[in-house]
């Protein structure tokens, strides 16, 4: 059985553990709170240039079918087939943040394995996401490009980064088909992992009837090179909207497993000081009573 000492100090070091973790928790929620005042600025953003292309892409499509002309928007709605696949992985740069980390790195080896035999290359932002490819070393995969400690200040420029080279491959053929694996912020206590075809665009859907420009718009310059100008910063755009995402997530994911190691370590002290508590008594106890012994002993 442990002494008194010994408890003590497995006391002393659960407190100074727990004083680590609160402390950790605090930063982690000053950061996702500025983290989701960003997801929720760019999320707008995002979406209506979406929309903005979706629009453009109908009023292509409409005008090549009114003109009987084959229909051919842009090489990045192009499908190819997925002989040549690149997965764009986003993941933490650190730990200490729950089951983050693990769930998507175990969707991503399920993913690696589901497509056995193919080409695959991959992006990866983040240390976790790097280290777990460098562990995989049975399986070929051509790094695009690698982005770590990025978190949690992550800007605009990294999405540049991340999408150029991506963007380039698939536009000389090198790519066929582009994922991206990352987890989106719902709230503080809900992250999602989510994974999502970037390329190529899916095509948007286009109701029976609709009309073609309803609005008589001219446009300069014409649609066709309005169209090439915006995909590009689009899907930078939702490159930027996902790296905002899973950075909220994953100080989210860190504020709470540092609130449950927090809740865990007083838990302990509790269980250890009452441990401590039940000793000493019957240490007094014992004491107590070689000394009525020893008493009773003397008196007779």
């Amino acid at each position: 059985m442990a002494s008194v000492k010994e408890i003590r100090s497995k006391i002393k070091s659960v407190k100074a553990t727990q004083q680590i973790t609160k402390a950790m928790k605090m930063v982690a929620a000053a950061r996702m709170r500025k983290a989701q005042q960003a997801i929720l600025s760019a999320r707008p953003f995002a979406v209506q240039m979406d929309k903005v292309v979706g629009d453009l892409v109908k009023l292509e499509v409409l005008s090549d079918q009114e003109a009987g002309k084959e229909v051919s928007i842009h090489p990045f709605f192009e499908d190819r087939g997925d002989a040549k696949e690149c997965l764009i992985l986003i993941t933490a740069d650190k730990g200490l943040c729950g089951s983050f980390n693990a769930t998507i790195l175990r969707h991503t080896i399920a993913w690696i394995q589901a497509r056995q035999g193919k080409k695959l290359m991959v992006a990866v932002v983040g240390r976790k996401g790097r280290d777990l490819l460098n562990r995989l070393r049975d399986v070929e995969m051509d790094r695009v490009v690698e982005l770590v400690n990025i978190f949690p200040k992550v800007g605009f420029k990294h999405a540049e980064l991340l999408a150029e080279p991506v963007l380039s491959r698939f536009e000389k053929g090198e790519i066929d088909k582009v994922t991206v694996l990352y987890t989106e912020f719902k709230s503080a206590v809900s992250q999602v992992l989510v994974e999502k075809q970037l390329l190529p665009i899916p095509m948007p859907k286009i109701e029976e009837g609709e009309a073609i420009n309803p609005f008589g718009f001219h446009f300069e310059p014409s649609r066709e090179d309005l169209l090439s100008a915006l995909l590009p910063r689009d899907i930078k755009a939702q490159l930027y909207r996902f790296l905002l995402e899973s950075q909220a997530a994953e100080l989210a994911a860190r504020m709470n497993a540092m609130e449950s190691a927090s809740k865990n370590a007083g838990e302990l002290i509790e269980g250890l000081t009452l441990a401590m508590n039940r000793l000493r008594q019957g240490i007094i106890t014992n004491e107590l009573m070689e000394i009525v012994g020893g008493a009773e002993a003397l008196a007779a």
